[in-house]
């Protein structure tokens, strides 16, 4: 079996997802969860795009131990000045650079000439290699780019020092035929090929990014790029979850592994929709919520008799129980509490602890059974709430509805200031007259552009999630919150939207300038 590495782009494709805002303690949690996973590499961002990338790049290759930290670049002198900066702690640092290399990316993005293209590319991978000793290169747009030029620049890059060379699908154009006659070209026409390691990065406008994936590996691919769920630029990339199951559950056919952990497959992907607010589809291969599920009565019957009737992938495998059952109750101690958190591999400070506990016990008093997934939720939401600002807070609100009356909310809301404001609106539900009470109290352009509530498990006593998607001074922002109550948890996700604004523009996270 010739093994085949993962190099994850949840943090930095996956973030570009339109309305994804991550900070630092966010992408850091994901980073520790991507390690847990067991993926080889972790593009943990762009640093030169703002200091607060730049910080959050720092932070995770400062922390992760076992698994490459690499940063995109440009091929531009201060970005890979800047990726090292960020990079320079890491234990296993690698560089990510790129360039365009198709007809239309040269002339109309670049306005380049191929050779100028060439000495550009070359110029930086030589002065890439002087900082670090593994050096990827990707030529934008591949599968659109003549594949004679391909092999020309390819080969000219390798001699300057490149040890991965990326072949991306940008646009999810090709068809795996396509894609993978592509690698097998350069195989055959690129005379030191074989001193550097063929990555693929597709994209899935076609819905075609997992299987062009496996069609570059079929073809001499060594390295798979994607992110966690497909989350990324438009309809997303190639979902690395469903790479690694495909290989392992057609080991007959493939004959390739990765060194994934399969059953931290479904934490991590719960993790990932949970922080950028990118719910799984209901009917998603291998992590959906309808993956293991069975409405056919002929399909329940075949099930009962033999799972393998139609279950190809066993939900133990990618991590999913098959009963999130009551595992405390309020009568569990802190020691208990604690000794479930270690099982998640997840770290609490004492004070996260504490926070934990309380919001634990919380649940527990109102005789909710509290599950696996609950607990997950409550301390991902301790861990990446950022107390680097003061922020907003909502004092107390009550919520007036009755089929004969309009909807009116009274907010009491805590200014960044300490300063407190009220302020009562009616709307055409609670929900909006809620959200119109807030507003009112906030002097900022707001505009909420989405909203959706989830639960956590079942039962009438689950969990709500909230998220929310505002556009704040023509920004968007997503928000998000959990409670027992709905409203609590809608109020607090459309504050968590507002309070991330001003985290991000705060001095730590303004952005600056950078050379083109």
């Amino acid at each position: 079996m010739s093994r085949i590495k993962i190099f994850d782009t949840t943090l930095r494709d996956g973030e570009q997802s339109p309305g994804v805002n991550l900070n630092k303690l966010e992408k850091l949690e994901i980073a520790k969860q991507l390690e847990r996973l067991g993926v080889d590499r972790i593009e943990a961002g762009f640093p030169a795009s703002s200091k607060g990338e730049f910080e959050a790049v720092k932070e995770i290759a400062d922390t992760i131990e076992t698994t490459s930290v690499i940063a995109l670049a440009r091929t531009v002198k201060s970005d890979i000045d800047a990726a090292w900066e960020a990079l320079k702690g890491a234990k296993k640092p690698a560089i990510h650079m790129f360039l365009a290399t198709s007809p239309i990316h040269m002339e109309y993005k670049l306005r380049k000439t191929p050779e100028e293209v060439i000495e550009t590319s070359v110029e930086m991978v030589r002065y890439a290699k002087r900082k670090f000793t593994e050096v990827q290169w990707s030529a934008e747009d591949a599968s659109r780019s003549d594949l004679n030029f391909l092999a020309k620049i390819i080969e000219k890059v390798i001699d300057a020092g490149a040890t991965v060379v990326n072949l991306p699908d940008t646009v999810g154009y090709a068809t795996p035929e396509e894609y993978g006659k592509m690698f097998k070209y350069m195989k055959d026409n690129v005379p030191n090929i074989d001193q550097v390691s063929l990555s693929c990065h597709c994209h899935d406008d076609l819905g075609m990014a997992v299987a062009n994936s496996i069609a570059a590996v079929e073809n001499g691919a060594t390295q798979v790029e994607g992110a966690i769920n497909g989350i990324g630029e438009r309809a997303g990339n190639a979902a690395l979850e469903e790479v690694a199951v495909a290989l392992k559950v057609r080991s007959d056919f493939y004959p390739y592994e990765t060194r994934l952990v399969l059953n931290e497959i479904k934490r991590t992907s719960d993790l990932v929709a949970k922080l950028t607010g990118m719910h799984v589809q209901a009917n998603k291969a291998i992590v959906g919520r309808n993956a293991f599920s069975h409405e056919s009565g002929i399909h329940q019957d075949g099930v009962l008799k033999n799972v393998e009737t139609y279950e190809i992938i066993t939900p133990a495998m990618v991590g999913v129980q098959e009963a999130n059952t009551l595992f405390l109750g309020k009568h569990s101690g802190r020691h208990a509490f604690k000794e479930k958190i270690q099982e998640f591999g997840v770290e609490l400070s004492d004070t996260e602890l504490q926070q934990a506990f309380k919001k634990f016990k919380a649940l527990t008093d109102h005789n909710k059974e509290v599950t696996d997934d609950d607990i997950y939720t409550i301390i991902m939401e301790i861990k990446t709430d950022s107390d680097e600002m003061n922020k907003y807070e909502i004092e107390s609100f009550q919520v007036y509805y009755g089929t004969e009356n309009s909807p009116t909310a009274v907010v009491r809301l805590i200014s960044p200031d300490k300063e407190q404001f009220e302020a009562a609106l009616t709307g055409n539900g609670s929900v909006e007259a809620l959200y119109k009470a807030i507003e009112s109290l906030i002097g900022e352009e707001l505009k909420l552009i989405d909203y959706q509530l989830n639960s956590v498990g079942g039962g009438q006593d689950a969990l709500a999630e909230a998220y929310v998607q505002l556009s704040v001074n023509g920004e968007v922002m997503n928000g998000r919150s959990s409670n027992q109550d709905v409203l609590m948890a809608s109020a607090n996700a459309y504050i968590n939207a507002v309070n991330r604004y001003f985290l991000k523009h705060s001095p730590v996270n303004q952005k600056r300038a950078v050379s083109h």
